[in-house]
């Protein structure tokens, strides 16, 4: 039987990158997918529907809570419950502390913090009343480490998102909900393949394995958590980074 039969996962920026993987991984197990969207994906949805999968997507904002919670709502009355939430969608910005402007803080924390947090207020009383729910956050090295390339309200931004994970899990561990991060680094995507070539080769020369991730691979990770495979794991942030970061 395939691992997410009559599961349905509720997932945030699932239409491009380690998202798409994580879509078309989850649909394959036999969960039927929500997609909240800032834009018409109308041929994606088509695409996975035409695979036979249960997919569908809500035009929503999910830097504002009332949108969040209504399209959750949605979902429920669509499929009749929500199993999983995978907070994937995410924003950066570039530039050191100086260069920053006020509004890209806004904007990353918005997206990067405040977004998730809604997902999982607005999900949580549905979870509590079905006795279980399963949340997953996708963080970065950067949580860790701090930001090397990016301004400093990425990783800060992931650093907060990390904490909630915790606290998440220590509060909601006795109704039964699991509550854990992702944190990737030098994964395979379009933000990746902007770098230059000697910025590349610097990164893969500091990972031990000597190679880049790929998105699948991060997906694999979050399938796994999402699953009945990992029942006593809560409060964790696992690393996907080659042995750059081992903690």
């Amino acid at each position: 039987m395939m691992r997410l039969t009559n599961k349905t996962v509720l997932i945030t920026g699932g239409t491009r990158g380690i998202g798409k993987a994580m879509t078309y991984q989850f649909a394959a197990e036999g969960a039927r997918i929500a997609l909240l969207v800032r834009r018409d994906v109308d041929e994606f949805v088509q695409e996975l529907q035409s695979l036979g999968y249960s997919v569908i997507a809500i035009r929503t904002d999910i830097t504002d809570y009332d949108q969040v919670n209504q399209a959750i709502n949605t979902v429920i009355e669509k499929f009749g419950t929500i199993d999983i939430l995978v907070n994937n969608a995410a924003t950066i910005a570039r530039g050191n502390v100086l260069e920053m402007t006020m509004e890209q803080w806004k904007e990353v924390m918005d997206v990067n913090l405040n977004a998730a947090f809604y997902c999982c207020k607005a999900i949580i009383p549905h979870f509590i009343e079905n006795g279980k729910g399963n949340i997953i956050n996708m963080s970065s090295v950067a949580a860790k480490c701090g930001d090397i390339t990016a301004a400093p309200v990425y990783g800060t931004s992931k650093g907060a998102l990390t904490t909630l994970t915790r606290s998440l899990a220590r509060q909601l561990a006795c109704h039964a909900i699991r509550v854990n991060a992702i944190a990737p680094h030098a994964i395979v995507t379009e933000m990746s393949g902007q770098w230059s070539e000697d910025k590349r080769k610097q990164v893969v020369s500091s990972i031990p394995m000597g190679r880049m991730g790929s998105v699948d691979e991060v997906a694999m990770t979050a399938l796994f958590l999402a699953t009945d495979e990992a029942p006593f794991i809560t409060g964790e942030t696992i690393n996907i980074n080659g042995g750059y970061l081992m903690d």
